[in-house]
């Protein structure tokens, strides 16, 4: 079959083009950015092609889906629509795809890519896998038996999935523009893991998780009140490592290259999914120990003596768990971070909650808000200055300025955020 991918560059997108073009199909794409992104990488590899204008040929028997970052009003969706051609959903063909393998749908406010990641590089080392990751991987063949995937609550696309297991690393609040509150975003979690063929596997600390009406449902955390109860962590600046026990029995204790409590969450969950198929604990410990994370998950990088870390959180809860493992694995060191915000929306409901976060950090610089799916003429009165103006140790930056940021030379930098972070990430390289 013909597919041909709008806002190809997306993550997600990314993602979806590699595993249908793995699967035998003919992929192409558009985007609207020139500029190369990270997640061009695994396309670029199978010379899938990118278009830029508006005026190429496309066959009348493709099939085209869409990102959601692109709005319906977008003259390359309106020219399709206009061609004729049959237009599908992102999330049903991932939906489609998906029902053809043992899936494993990894969702949750936070965590997922960790999970999806750990996951995948167990299985791919042992009985192999096919997987969807959100930072713009994936690989897929028919032979192989298990399909991991990220499963996204925004605009409740996991609605569409129904997977042999999954998991829920959290509930929160978050996608305001898209739920009502908290109680209509569990509900939505509710549907999925009720969808869910086999077993969920959630976090038990989690109080939104708890209140989930399912039957198949098994519980991980720190509490004693869960299946499997995780104990005696020990953070370290060179790794992190605890105790798994299930129904009072130790397991094992595991070490995973990985930093701050959340991350023995995404750790637990993994270790406990892969047991469920069959990888042996000996296994899951060994490749526990060689996992390197997703690409813009706490990613680290060093010029001369100052240590650049990139990292994808873009939600309150994110930035403040990520910055505290920074911590962990540079207690000596000044903590500088870069928050590029997106979306209008989320920077006006939680800004309160972002001052709190980013004053983990020792000194704090925000870019402008960098939003594609949002106007900022709906949002009045919204921009970074809300929250740069409520912390003490704090500035806005830009490409323009980054020359402000020489001082910061020897410390650590922690570039965060979901938009395109890539230009002011090299433009303060270039500083050093």
């Amino acid at each position: 079959m013909k597919y041909y991918c709008i806002g190809i560059k997306g993550t997600g997108m990314s993602t979806l083009a590699q595993i249908l073009y793995d699967l035998g199909n003919e992929v192409s794409g558009y985007d609207d950015a020139k500029h190369y992104k990270f997640t061009q990488e695994g396309l670029d590899k199978r010379h899938i092609k990118i278009y830029y204008d508006n005026d190429h040929d496309i066959d009348k028997d493709t099939i085209v889906t869409y990102s959601v970052a692109f709005s319906e009003d977008h003259k390359e969706l309106q020219r399709v629509k206009k061609l004729g051609l049959k237009v599908v959903k992102y999330n049903e063909i991932i939906g489609n795809l998906m029902n053809s393998f043992t899936s494993i749908g990894v969702s949750g406010t936070h965590g997922k890519t960790t999970t999806s990641s750990l996951i995948k590089h167990i299985l791919e080392n042992t009985v192999g896998c096919n997987y969807f990751i959100g930072s713009g991987d994936g690989k897929a063949s028919k032979e192989n038996k298990y399909f991991v995937f990220e499963s996204d609550e925004f605009n409740r696309h996991f609605t569409a999935y129904h997977p042999t297991y999954s998991i829920i690393t959290n509930i929160e609040l978050e996608h305001l523009e898209c739920y009502k509150d908290i109680n209509d975003i569990r509900d939505t979690f509710e549907i999925f893991a009720n969808q869910t063929k086999e077993e969920v596997i959630a976090n038990g600390d989690n109080k939104e998780i708890r209140k989930i009406n399912s039957k198949n449902i098994i519980y991980y955390g720190f509490n004693d009140d869960n299946d499997y109860v995780i104990k005696n962590i020990n953070l370290k600046e060179e790794n992190s490592s605890f105790d798994l026990f299930y129904q009072n029995k130790l397991l094992a204790n595991f070490t995973v290259p990985l930093f701050g409590k959340h991350m023995i969450y995404n750790t637990a969950a993994a270790i406990i999914l892969c047991s469920k198929l069959g990888i042996s604990l000996e296994d899951i410990k060994k490749y526990l120990k060689t996992f390197k994370n997703a690409k813009r998950r706490f990613e680290i990088d060093q010029v001369k003596d100052t240590i650049i870390i990139d990292d994808y959180a873009h939600h309150p809860t994110e930035i403040k768990v990520t910055l505290e493992a920074v911590r962990q694995k540079y207690p000596n060191k000044k903590i500088v971070v870069v928050f590029v915000p997106n979306t209008y929306s989320r920077t006006r409901d939680f800004k309160d909650d972002f001052v709190k976060a980013l004053q983990v950090a020792d000194k704090v610089y925000l870019t402008e808000i960098d939003c594609n799916r949002e106007k900022q003429e709906d949002y009045p009165g919204i921009t970074s200055r809300i929250i740069t103006e409520e912390i003490k140790n704090s500035e806005i930056i830009s490409i323009d300025t980054i020359d402000n940021m020489k001082k910061e030379a020897g410390n650590v930098v922690c570039f965060m955020g979901c938009a395109y972070i890539d230009g002011i990430l090299n433009a303060f390289k270039k500083t050093l």
